[in-house]
């Protein structure tokens, strides 16, 4: 079943990705994607604010995309990672989902603009995460940003990045608060049925998977490590609570449903979304899509959730 809403917005998804040379290049496909994202890219509410800043790392300082409501201090803040395979992507093509939690919640939202494979392969990516996760709360008053009531979260490949930051936070005075993880990859043996179920659905398709985690990855001793495949971790007691979305037409479907099972038995608290009739990416369909605009409200009122109730023991 496919919400009929999507058609529409595949039809334009499609036309964009149709010029695309059979011998592109990663790099074409990065143009491409950023110029089908601007091409698509809704009004950013009223009331949000655009800033740049970059965090100090030595060999690479990396970018990041501030989105705030208002001029308000010490706002709650999610930090978040965008996806595109680890290989492509950026906080510009998917600040229509970041804008729109900022304006929802009145908050701040920091996008992280990670190196990207193959030029990055793993750890590079979610150690500038870490890192990312570190420097906010470390600089919070200076950002505005309530150091109580940091949040992390991301799409795809930016909700495995997220899940596997959490890991490597876990019961630091950095930890976050909470983790909003949108039809993530937290594994990489492609097992579950929904690989073969929704092998040809549309957006992502499983026959382009390998190359993708080949060029992350790399090695098979890295698609075990917890850090690149979340779901591998020994232990995921003490996690932060978690938001997990999954699409019902998507070859990651059962990743999430695998990772909520995981986090549920080590005593996690996990809100599910199962995504009847959705798609990979069904997030940038909000132009289109009721569902898809309905999905990322319960994302930002989970999230008000999670900041109201850590406010409430601070």
């Amino acid at each position: 079943m496919l919400d009929p809403e999507l058609e529409p917005f595949l039809k334009v998804w499609n036309e964009g990705w149709s010029v695309l040379p059979a011998n592109a290049t990663v790099q074409d496909r990065r143009l491409l994607f950023e110029a089908i994202a601007e091409a698509m890219r809704l009004p950013t509410p009223e009331g949000v604010s655009t800033s740049t800043r970059f965090v100090p790392r030595g060999e690479r300082n990396v970018p990041l995309r501030i989105e705030r409501y208002g001029s308000g201090e010490r706002q709650p803040c999610l930090i978040y990672m965008h996806g595109g395979a680890w290989m492509q992507g950026s906080p510009r093509t998917h600040a229509d989902i970041t804008s729109r939690i900022a304006a929802a919640n009145r908050q701040a939202v920091i996008s992280v603009d990670y190196a990207l494979a193959p030029e990055h392969p793993f750890p590079t990516a979610v150690n500038e995460c870490i890192d990312t996760v570190k420097w906010v709360r470390q600089n919070a008053t200076e950002l505005g940003v309530d150091p109580g009531r940091i949040a992390i979260g991301g799409d795809s490949a930016g909700a495995n990045l997220a899940a596997a930051t959490c890991l490597a936070l876990k019961g630091s005075d950095e930890a976050p608060i909470a983790q909003m993880l949108v039809y993530p990859c937290v594994h990489f043996e492609m097992s579950f049925p929904s690989y073969e179920e929704n092998a040809d659905a549309p957006l992502l398709q499983t026959k382009g998977m390998p190359g993708v985690n080949l060029m992350y990855c790399g090695t098979e001793e890295n698609k075990r490590n917890p850090l690149a495949a979340p779901l591998h971790a020994q232990h995921h007691a003490g996690l932060p609570p978690a938001f997990i979305a999954v699409a019902e037409n998507d070859p990651l479907r059962d990743d999430g449903y695998a990772y909520a099972e995981k986090l549920r038995a080590a005593g996690v608290a996990v809100a599910f979304d199962t995504g009847e009739g959705l798609i990979h990416g069904y997030l940038r369909a909000m132009e289109y899509c009721t569902a898809s605009r309905d999905r990322l409200a319960r994302m930002s009122s989970w999230l008000a959730a999670q900041y109201a109730e850590a406010q409430g023991k601070a």
